[in-house]
């Protein structure tokens, strides 16, 4: 039963980063809910269940879906530093806009106001 919930989840990061590198972003707060209820059932199923490293098959399983979820990260690490490029962007052309200069909050105290 473990071995099915962690297949599960794997699916569903193979999913989510699939839809992450696509640039499709309509999912992802599903994925999100996806995630959270798997990782509530495989923590269920190992507290209820018993010594995971005799199981050969299993522990090949945690190692592919540790490797899927490094890459997962990887691809939402890359989406945050470009939002946060992004941000920054914007924060500066607001900042320019509202202001001729002479009071100015610099940018880099802006967001830790907002």
């Amino acid at each position: 039963m473990l071995s099915q919930s962690l297949k599960r989840l794997e699916e569903i990061i193979e999913q989510e980063t699939a839809a992450l590198m696509a640039r499709d972003y309509s999912g992802l707060e599903d994925f999100n809910r996806c995630k959270s209820q798997s990782l509530l059932e495989i923590t269920r199923l190992i507290r209820a269940g018993g010594n995971l490293g005799q199981d050969s098959k299993l522990r090949q399983r945690i190692e592919d879906l540790r490797g899927k979820l490094e890459a997962n990260h990887a691809v939402l690490e890359r989406h945050m530093r470009a939002v946060r490029e992004v941000e920054e962007i914007v924060s500066k052309a607001i900042q320019k806009a509202n202001s001729d200069g002479t009071y100015g909050i610099p940018v880099t105290q802006m967001g830790s106001y907002a």
